[in-house]
């Protein structure tokens, strides 16, 4: 079993002054490590409008790379408009995760629309920035939609760079199930591979067995090469009550040779909900990344990242 060491929450949106589409949630933390601070990219809400409707941003917070408890910047806009009237992401911009690429940065995202039988759909988009704080986006549409055995929900990307090709973990939905007359959505991790970062090829098959129940909804695959070999952390839950602590998300562990075959090992994680405090009812949306010989996680404590996002450090190796 790795051993985590939480060091505390690092970001609460709610202590943010004069920003009025940053009021809460900090979901999804990724980070990019630049000279003298990791930018931590995360997706954030204003409060809800009179018909109770969100709408979600991304953002970033800059740490000090020496000290990553101390806050440097927080981003003065968010890094994308949503989109035009009608568009895929015209709702939102939720998850991003960002990579260098030539001499700037991509971003992958998903964008999310609003629905009349469903409460949204996602689809994954894609956007440059010279500086990794104001991106353009590639197009207006999805560079990674909905196809015919991934029919909704393409959502939650991680981009990763291995052995000289683009890889693109993320998940897609397999259905919508009707829990106490609301529809919540069911997804499973998934991958797609690229040699230039647009086209992507579909592996088409679920990366991780589930665990809980048939039904069980797995999100945020996040891979890191370490030993030699692939570690995947992500997180998962329960189709039904999931609000809850008892069938909230939890953050599970599996690892892989060639990035295809994964052998899952929840006990291995190390990581789990507090016994009080803000992560004591869920942990989830793990991010896995190496800074000056460390290893450090980011994550989500309860509701899902409403009141921010907390680390963790490796006790150990990957290995």
């Amino acid at each position: 079993m790795f051993q985590w060491i939480k060091k505390g929450k690092i970001f609460t949106p709610q202590q943010v002054i004069g920003l009025d589409w940053l009021k809460e949630f900090a979901q999804a933390p990724s980070t990019l490590i630049l000279d003298d601070v990791v930018r931590v990219y995360f997706s954030c809400r204003p409060l809800a409008d009179v018909n109770g409707q969100y709408v979600s941003h991304s953002a970033f917070v800059d740490l000090d790379r020496k000290n990553l408890h101390n806050i440097v910047r927080v981003s003065e806009r968010p890094i994308l408009p949503m989109g035009d009237v009608g568009a895929f992401d015209e709702f939102g911009i939720y998850p991003v995760s960002v990579i260098k690429k030539n001499q700037g940065y991509v971003a992958y995202y998903a964008g999310w629309t609003r629905c009349e039988s469903v409460p949204f759909n996602v689809a994954i988009g894609c956007a440059e920035s010279d500086d990794g704080a104001n991106f353009q986006k590639i197009g207006s549409g999805p560079v990674l939609g909905y196809s015919l055995h991934e029919p909704f929900v393409i959502s939650g990307p991680k981009i990763r760079y291995f052995n000289g090709r683009w890889y693109l973990f993320y998940i897609a939905g397999t259905k919508w199930k009707i829990v106490a007359g609301r529809p919540e959505p069911v997804y499973k991790i998934r991958m797609a591979v690229s040699d230039d970062g647009l086209n992507w090829d579909k592996n088409n098959r679920d990366l991780i067995e589930s665990r809980i129940e048939d039904d069980e909804a797995q999100a945020s695959p996040d891979v890191i090469f370490s030993n030699g070999k692939y570690h995947m952390f992500f997180c998962y839950r329960h189709s039904e009550n999931y609000r809850s602590k008892e069938f909230g998300y939890r953050i599970g562990y599996a690892s892989s040779e060639n990035l295809i075959d994964w052998t899952r090992d929840d006990e291995k994680a190390g990581i789990n909900v507090s016994d009080h405090g803000w992560d004591a009812e869920m942990v989830s949306y793990p991010h896995v990344f190496e800074l000056d010989g460390k290893i450090y996680m980011f994550y989500l404590g309860d509701q899902v990242g409403k009141f921010g996002f907390g680390m963790a450090e490796l006790d150990g190796i990957l290995g």
